[in-house]
């Protein structure tokens, strides 16, 4: 069976070239579910994987796509039948095995997930790694008991696909939310999202070197790391949470123990990659029902598997915003 994909190939120069090429699904890696894709969506990982980042992907030539949602063809696991409709992300997905961009993947068992009652196959990928990771931070938030009454919420990188979605979701269940962004045309979708004040980036770069700021957040979702991070960790009330999910502004942490042991506060890593099975189901679960933003559409762009290396660039420039839905079959 032959099917359309979209592959990056490492040429003879050390660069890197994408194309739609045709497959068949022998080619596909070992796996006891085989996934007609109808949907995928572009995240930072996807836009690294197609320019040769050896730390996403190492072998080429690669599928990209760590998102995508369809319908099983075949299936070896009798947890899965012809015609369920599932979602996978995380894991292996479109870093070292043949990803969602592309009309057919091979997966093991144990990456699907039956989607649940109310979340469509487009609608979990309008989600995706970054609408599931958003929710996966606000798991953790209210695990560590904020609620609304517990004071503002801060997104950082407030304008990408998880702090966007962070923003929406947050407003939805009632959280008061300041979002950060250095992208001063995007205040206004930020605002329609639901944030009730918008702040600078430059605003939240603290350079004192003071080690605790004015409490000011009862948490936070922080997915940009670096300095960025630091500042929100300063400016935690007591018994603030934040959890941390990026590193766009930097991989480097530079804090003292001040925030820690004097506002015992909590910062949390989130993993939306190797996420258990039981919470990765009550995550999409909660995104299917209760934790469904309104507003959420107007964050969507979409695109087709003849387009999406033009969205992949305008993410490696740091020019996207929102998140990108692909439309890989019918």
């Amino acid at each position: 069976m032959l099917f359309k994909a979209l592959e990056v190939s490492e040429n003879s120069d050390k660069t890197y070239t994408s194309a739609l090429v045709t497959k068949s699904v022998d080619d596909l890696p070992p796996g006891e579910v085989l996934i007609k894709v109808q949907y995928s969506s572009l995240n930072y990982k996807d836009a690294l994987s197609s320019i040769g980042n050896k730390g996403v992907t190492r072998n080429y030539p690669h599928t990209p796509g760590i998102d995508a949602a369809g319908i099983v063809e075949k299936s070896a696991d009798p947890h899965f039948n012809r015609g369920d409709k599932v979602v996978v992300t995380g894991y292996d997905l479109g870093m070292n095995t043949s990803g969602g961009f592309a009309e057919y993947i091979r997966v093991p068992a144990s990456w699907p997930i039956h989607l649940p009652h109310g979340l469509s196959r487009k609608r979990s990928m309008m989600y995706g790694t970054a609408g599931f990771t958003a929710a996966l931070s606000i798991y953790h938030l209210k695990k560590q008991g904020i609620t609304p009454p517990s004071g503002k919420i801060i997104v950082t990188g407030a304008t990408g696909g998880v702090g966007s979605l962070a923003v929406a979701i947050l407003s939805h269940l009632g959280f008061h939310v300041t979002a950060v962004t250095g992208k001063e045309e995007l205040v206004d979708l930020l605002m329609e999202l639901g944030a009730k004040e918008v702040i600078p980036r430059d605003a939240l770069n603290d350079l004192s070197g003071r080690p605790l700021l004015k409490s000011q957040y009862a948490a936070a979702i922080d997915t940009v790391g670096g300095n960025i991070l630091a500042t929100v960790l300063k400016s935690l009330q007591y018994g603030g949470v934040a959890t941390c999910c990026g590193l766009v502004n930097s991989p480097e942490l530079h804090t003292t123990v001040y925030p820690f042991i004097l506002k015992g506060i909590s910062l949390i890593g989130v993993d939306s990659v190797l996420c258990n099975r039981a919470l990765r189901k009550e995550i999409w679960e909660h995104l299917g029902t209760d934790w469904r933003p309104a507003k959420m559409d107007k964050l969507i762009n979409s695109c087709t598997l003849d387009t999406v290396q033009t969205y992949l660039d305008l993410m490696l420039k740091g020019q996207g915003a929102g998140r990108y839905l692909v439309r890989v079959s019918p």
